[in-house]
């Protein structure tokens, strides 16, 4: 059998092995070749000699070549192929692969030969409570997020109703329905059981991704409509299909897989890998397969022990995690952005970093009349936040914010975000209206268990390497004895503050309460940067403070302290993070949980009790997206915290802060206004 530690895809002592290949495309697609060099192939061309592979892709139309080399010269074939959770869109659109599968025995989808997966499904003894746990996570979460081998469904498209039979459709010619040893007719004879099995039930018909996209023809078209059986093109996600659907046939799709992760056991007509294990109902049975398998070792041996997965923000091997955490990122992304925005109230610096943010085409547009009309049917209307006029917010635009995890500078000094907020409820500083982060605030309160873990994990990262929204550098001041407070200053014209306050809504106010009920107490007062910088109003005369930190590092101020007040500022909920206890004077969107003290009227839709790391999922993972700015793609918060820790990124001018200088000064004057 295969070397097993080639199988898992870990790091090995082995030799790196040549791969000799006759196909193209392993040598103009840089994706490919990393992931085989970081798999210990380097690949050749020319003639192999003794000990050297043959690369070859599948049964693509170039794989005949490498074989016939094969044939001649006795050396063995590596079969390569896509992985079971691709990409975003298809290769034939040009998205990169996220992994390969890499086979020294055979195919996954031709039964004629034992391949690799099909070894590791019948002699593994695939139970390592470790990776069976990991696996049950990771069906959790693909059932959660809707993830499937491609990812250019639209979530938010209305499912058929539910009660359906549903009948996966592949191209026409697909190597895998061939080495099945079927054909057109299999697809005629499943849907013709699939009728006989199921009199009364409605036929729906899934297209393949590529056949929607208009790529290759599927084995269905619309001749074979009726009354009872409909063809499906629109881009529903599979989830959503499978959701609803009572019964599930296929010859040998991918679907048919995530059909079992999905709970279904579906109908098989051909002999796809996922056939023969006990999970499936198989027309067409592999006689040497008679093991019976959990969906969770399926899932193990399928999504973790056979592929190579890949990060693209480290050009290094990843785990099934990180590839289900670029995934979710970069198909969110493509799904919201897919049909272009047109943007209003963004300052002209703020326009090119919000370009290469967004995934699709984005026109900016001053004037609010001219942002209506020029949005259309299928366009997104983006505001940002704080500059929305009535009449966009009448039209149900989509507030744009910084995240909570922004940068390594401030963004009045024009330091481009790393994350953004797009609130299509209203927006998470202001407490008058629901915002979207709420929402997801109160169903955090049942989050699931791997949810729950990877906030954990981000929580323990940020305490780590003692990340913030803006982490900047900083020293801690001498500090006395006592009972220490820090009191957090906030520039007083924000936004949060004019929505967000009640009776206390200036520093000098926030301070006076304090005082006033902590008498004995060392309060430490922490400016705004933006206030430190000069860049934003808010300057106060702290005399009432016992230590006023000027350019003091804000996390090691709370980690020094033994409680922090705040109005609304993010650095409650940065103290929230760390534990320490927190008493609001206004309704940021982290206070009304019952994880903080509360001085400020409760809001009354806030009933939910969610954990912190409920809450860090909501604000940290689910509200903001990420953007990384040194491969500039859609990235997850882990990719994000990876840059913040290491500095990896992007240098601004020398010229920006002069240029923020001059914009605070002339947004105070009524001309510019």
């Amino acid at each position: 059998m295969t070397d097993p530690q080639m199988l898992y895809g870990t790091t090995t002592d082995r030799p790196r092995r040549n791969l000799y290949v006759y196909n193209g495309g392993f040598l103009t697609q840089p994706r490919i070749r990393r992931i085989l060099s970081l798999a210990g192939w380097d690949i050749r061309i020319g003639k192999p000699g003794d000990g050297d592979w043959i690369g070859v892709w599948g049964q693509s139309p170039t794989a005949p070549r490498g074989e016939r080399v094969a044939g001649l010269t006795g050396n063995p074939i590596l079969r390569v192929e896509d992985p079971f959770f691709r990409s975003v869109r298809t290769g034939r659109d040009g998205d990169p692969p996220l992994g390969l599968l890499l086979d020294e025995s055979g195919l996954h989808f031709d039964p004629s030969t034992p391949s690799d997966l099909e070894r590791i499904l019948a002699e593994d003894p695939l139970d390592d409570s470790a990776i069976l746990n990991r696996a049950r996570d990771a069906i959790d979460r693909i059932k959660a997020t809707g993830l499937s081998k491609y990812n250019t469904g639209d979530p938010a498209l209305a499912p058929p109703d539910p009660g359906y039979v549903l009948i996966l459709d592949q191209t026409r010619g697909d190597a895998s329905v061939t080495a099945s040893g079927c054909d057109l007719n299999s697809f005629r004879e499943m849907l013709f059981y699939a009728q006989d099995e199921h009199p009364r039930a409605r036929i729906l018909i899934k297209t393949h991704p590529e056949t929607t996209a208009g790529h290759r023809p599927g084995y269905f078209d619309t001749d074979a409509q009726t009354d009872r059986i409909q063809l499906i093109n629109a881009p529903h996600t599979p989830a959503r299909l499978l959701e609803g659907a009572i019964a599930v046939y296929t010859v040998s799709s991918q679907m048919g897989f995530e059909a079992i992760l999905a709970g279904h056991r579906p109908v098989v007509f051909g002999q796809p890998f996922y056939m023969g294990w006990g999970l499936t109902d198989d027309r067409k049975p592999l006689d040497r397969r008679q093991r019976s398998l959990t969906r969770a070792q399926l899932a193990a041996a399928a999504l973790i022990l056979y592929p190579h997965w890949h990060s693209p923000y480290h050009d290094r091997a990843a785990t099934l995690e990180d590839t289900l955490d670029t995934l979710e990122a970069q198909s969110r992304a493509y799904r919201e952005d897919r049909n272009g925005s047109v943007a209003h109230g963004f300052r002209l610096w703020k326009r090119a970093p919000t370009r290469r943010f967004l995934q699709g085409p984005v026109r900016f547009r001053d004037d609010p009349a001219k942002a209506l009309a020029a949005v259309g049917d299928a366009q997104r209307l983006l505001s940002w936040s704080s500059r929305t006029p009535p009449e966009l917010e009448a039209a149900n635009a989509i507030r744009v914010e910084d995240g909570f995890l922004r940068s390594r500078g401030l963004g009045a000094e024009l330091i481009p975000p790393l994350s953004l907020a797009f609130d299509d409820l209203g927006i998470y500083y202001d407490p008058g209206r629901e915002s979207r982060l709420e929402r997801l605030i109160a169903a955090s309160e049942t989050l699931s268990d791997p949810d729950h873990r990877r906030a954990e994990a981000l929580i323990r990262r940020l305490r780590n390497d003692r990340l913030s929204k803006y982490n900047l550098p900083g020293t801690l001041p001498d500090l006395p004895g006592g009972h220490r407070i820090l009191v957090t200053g906030q520039v007083e014209d924000d936004a949060s503050i004019l929505t967000g306050t009640g009776a206390i809504r200036t520093n000098t106010d926030l301070l006076k309460a304090v005082r006033d009920a902590h008498p004995d107490a060392i309060l430490i007062y922490k400016p705004h940067p933006d206030v430190e910088a000069g860049l934003r109003p808010g300057a106060i005369d702290a005399t009432l403070a016992d230590i006023t930190a000027t350019n003091a590092d804000p996390i090691a101020l709370i980690e020094a302290t033994d409680e922090v007040h705040t109005m609304t500022s993010l650095l409650g909920f940065e103290a929230l993070i760390r534990r320490k206890p927190l008493t609001c004077y206004g309704t940021p969107f982290y206070a009304g949980w019952g994880l903080t003290t509360d001085r400020d009227a409760p809001c009354p839709r806030r009933t939910a009790t969610p954990s912190l790391e409920g809450l860090v999922h909501a604000a940290l993972i689910a509200y903001p997206r990420y953007h990384d700015p040194v491969t500039n793609l859609p990235c997850p918060p882990e990719i994000a915290l990876d840059r913040l820790a290491t500095g990896d990124l992007p240098q601004p001018g020398k010229l920006n802060r002069l240029t923020a200088k001059l914009q605070g000064l002339f947004a105070s004057t009524p001309f510019w206004r």
